[in-house]
């Protein structure tokens, strides 16, 4: 590994171009290769973020001798096997949330990692932005006591279309793993995996959630109230409430940019606060810095941590009778 981690991407959907903007913005990586099963969108995403090499398919760049590290942002029902591909072939890999279909591939993908010493994250970059960093600092700090209750929700309108992934199973849609999974993250983070797990959901034709709520119960009477949807926009808010006061992570959470803390008897405190690029670069970051040290996983969200919250996400997909064919 050079001066500057050579970084190959397979998958070139929107949330690729986001990352792959805000890999430019970073002095300690370069974009080497990217690679699409379309050989015209490879070359064009090639010369619109200056990548060195392109492919028309994720072999040639999982072989690739250059490349140190695969970031994987395709379709959900893929990251296993896209994973499982350039970890045999020797590159660490930041995948794209969530980690797998299921803890049983996410278990797979961790025992390969750990077994040919790779590196490999799950790529949940609100762990990283300030505004979560600050949150944790806050909560750490005290300043609102003994966490009682959590409510975050994420939600917006899709349109239905026939090419939208959002609502195809067979890519592993619905509104539970792509944007469910972030208010779940935060409580993991904040509170741990709970004891109980009470959820319903919404199922449509195409056999896909298209709106899930969940209480996810602990000990001491604590809960987090999570919900996301395809059907309505919704605050898209995160508060967290203690003993002594709440902290409020304003819209959209999963990215905030401000957040107030309020505690009896004070005068509310508002944090404006920055994001580099899209967001991305955060993880980005992250990732050089676990890469530069030898680190096999983070120590803000390790393997552990994408354990936890796929063995969450499977739970509630067995009250809510949500399946994929990865499932048999």
């Amino acid at each position: 590994m050079g001066d500057r981690i050579k970084w190959g991407i397979i998958g070139l959907g929107n949330i690729a171009h986001k990352f792959a903007h805000d890999l430019n913005l970073h002095e300690g990586v370069t974009l080497y290769a990217v690679a699409s099963r379309n050989k015209d969108k490879a070359l064009e995403f090639k010369e619109k973020y200056n990548s060195v090499l392109s492919f028309d398919n994720y072999e040639d760049l999982a072989k690739c001798k250059e490349i140190d590290i695969v970031y994987i942002a395709t379709p959900h029902i893929f990251h296993y096997e896209n994973t499982m591909m350039c970890l045999e072939e020797g590159k660490t890999v930041l995948c794209e949330k969530p980690l797998s279909m299921n803890a049983e591939q996410s278990k797979k993908m961790i025992a390969l990692a750990k077994e040919k010493n790779l590196f490999l994250m799950e790529a949940l970059w609100t762990r990283f932005i300030p505004a979560t960093e600050k949150v944790l600092e806050l909560i750490n700090n005290n300043e609102i006591g003994k966490v009682k209750s959590i409510k975050a929700d994420f939600g917006f309108e899709a349109k239905l279309r026939s090419r939208n992934r959002l609502f195809d199973n067979k890519l592993g849609g619905g509104s539970l793993l792509d944007i469910g999974i972030y208010p779940i993250f935060l409580s993991l983070l904040i509170l741990g995996l709970p004891s109980k797990i009470t959820a319903n959901a919404t199922i449509d034709k195409n056999n896909i959630d298209t709106k899930f709520s969940a209480i996810l119960d602990y000990n001491d009477n604590v809960k987090a109230l999570v919900e996301s949807t395809f059907e309505e926009q919704t605050p898209t808010e995160a508060l967290i409430i203690g003993e002594n006061g709440s902290i409020k992570m304003h819209r959209q959470f999963h990215f905030s940019r401000k957040i107030t803390l309020s505690r009896e008897g004070k005068l509310d405190e508002i944090f404006d606060i920055e994001i580099v690029g899209n967001g991305y670069y955060h993880e980005i970051d992250e990732v050089v810095n676990c890469l530069k040290n030898g680190h096999i996983e983070s120590k803000k969200l390790p393997h552990k941590f994408s354990l936890d919250l796929t063995t969450t996400l499977d739970k509630i997909r067995k009250q809510i009778g949500l399946k994929y064919d990865t499932d048999y």
